[in-house]
């Protein structure tokens, strides 16, 4: 009896190590392929017919090509090639770009073939210019381009001069806009210009106020208040934010209210249900 519980005890463990020589075999024969495996696919993502031999900018400058050039070049731990057209380096290409162009506001890149890549770039839109935190009487000022969302994205290459004749840029809004930047920022590229939401209020009101006489040319933004200086060199001052009841009360006096030839120093709309007017002394 002892001897048939002996024989059954050593089976068993001889049936146990011939499992495990079985599954350690599996696992090794398993490495094995899939070693085959991703060098079958290394190899195939290496051969030509997988790799972009052709960019394309749709629209854009066309030396944004070279960025993705750049991108391109080397590989993937050494083994996949960055110019695999199945592991393109899109955010690297996109990030490169927009790094250094902040005038264009997004960068899509797509596939226009097996071995062909597509860069479209889209350039911001100039909505008016930023001066400063004030204008300076008498002296050249320099100003930067900004974008729907008060992102300042260009310097001018020239300065203005504060006389009339100085022929503005292409943007939407002909006035110039002072105003503080977000955070305080020293370096105005690429900062964002305070309470920019509220820009689109104050271009329309800058347009209205054309209609009682003279338009716009400078719009200055500080402590939620607004300056609007006229072509004639009258002032309209309102709080941020209530246009509407501002240009109501300049309406209802537009009778007894000349803004077109300089009679008036300012206009003080900022206070509800009140207008007050300061004329030019001697005037």
């Amino acid at each position: 009896m002892w001897g048939s519980r002996s024989f059954k005890s050593r089976s068993s463990e001889g049936l146990a190590a011939r499992r495990r020589r079985s599954r350690r075999r599996a696992r090794a024969a398993l490495v094995v392929l899939l070693v085959i495996l991703i060098g079958l696919c290394v190899y195939g993502l290496r051969q030509p017919f997988l790799r972009v031999n052709q960019i394309e900018v749709a629209a854009g400058d066309p030396s944004l090509a070279q960025y993705a050039t750049d991108a391109m070049k080397g590989a993937y731990l050494g083994l996949i090639p960055r110019d695999s057209t199945l592991f393109v380096p899109e955010h690297a290409i996109r990030a490169r770009i927009l790094a250094d162009h902040a005038d264009i506001a997004a960068v899509s890149i797509y596939h226009a073939g097996i071995r062909t890549i597509a860069i479209r770039a889209d350039v911001r839109t100039a909505v008016g210019r930023w001066c400063g935190l004030s204008p300076t009487p008498g002296a050249a000022e320099y100003c930067y381009l900004f974008d729907p969302n008060g992102f300042v994205y260009e310097a001018l290459p020239e300065p203005l001069a504060t006389t009339t004749g100085s022929a503005p840029p292409q943007t939407l809004n002909p006035f110039k806009i002072y105003a503080p930047l977000v955070g305080d920022a020293q370096e105005p590229l690429r900062a964002t210009i305070a309470d920019a939401d509220s820009l689109p209020a104050v271009f329309d009101f800058a347009r209205q106020l054309a209609s009682l006489g003279s338009p716009v040319t400078d719009i200055v933004i500080q402590n939620g208040e607004v300056d609007d200086t006229l072509a004639s060199g009258s002032v309209v001052m309102y709080v941020l934010g209530q246009e509407q009841q501002a240009f109501a009360a300049l309406t209802s006096a537009k009778s007894d209210l000349n803004l077109s030839d300089g009679s008036v120093d300012y206009v003080d709309a900022r206070f509800p249900g009140k207008l007050y007017v300061k004329p030019v002394s001697g005037k």
